[in-house]
């Protein structure tokens, strides 16, 4: 029956034919719904989660979001803010799972209570070691902070590890957008390959 993947019986809004989807999307999920994009990926995501604080309509958090769907990572989350520049995911975020917090407590109450490693990805704190040392364990959950404010002091107060990718260049820090796509790529490289 059109519009029915009997395999996970989800029902499309609509079936296209591949040739005519115009989405940014890999060959095996053209002409199909988000929704069918959404549960095919599900059946594969990885160990990693993102999470992003101190939201401001950056559009650096939708190049996060969209680097989140390219490594496939399991969930994505907002602390604070619900409202970010969306333009920058190029509406991958209809293919993640997307939980907002209201404040770090109840985020990282969550991610105790699932045993998962906080790493939090800034370069401008004392505790923060070289990313190229860390050893990434599955169940990571990787932290971002917006460009303007980066990560409070509270959430580095309560994570588990601070790492800052290195530069060799004359400035001190990479785009936001641009760190979170080499610390995703190095838990891949590190976990996947």
């Amino acid at each position: 029956m059109e519009g029915i993947d009997t395999e996970s019986g989800i029902i499309d809004e609509f079936v296209v034919k591949p040739e005519l989807d115009t989405r940014n999307l890999v060959d095996e999920f053209k002409g199909k719904s988000n929704e069918r994009v959404k549960a095919g990926l599900a059946q594969k995501r990885t160990g990693l989660e993102v999470a992003i604080e101190n939201v401001e309509h950056d559009f650096n958090v939708g190049t996060i979001v969209r680097s989140a769907n390219n490594f496939n990572v399991q969930t994505v989350h907002i602390i604070g803010k619900k409202k970010y520049n969306r333009r920058g995911a190029m509406c991958t975020d209809k293919y993640l799972d997307i939980k907002y917090w209201s404040d770090v407590k109840d985020f990282m109450d969550d991610q105790r209570a699932r045993g998962r490693e906080t790493v939090a990805i800034e370069n401008n704190v004392e505790q923060a070691q070289p990313i190229h040392d860390k050893k990434f364990i599955q169940k990571t959950t990787l932290i971002f902070g917006s460009e303007g404010n980066g990560i409070s002091n509270e959430l580095l107060s309560l994570v588990d590890d601070v790492r800052f990718i290195e530069s060799l260049g004359s400035t001190r820090s990479l785009n936001v957008g641009v760190a979170a796509g080499i610390a995703m790529y190095e838990w891949v490289r590190q976990n996947r390959y």
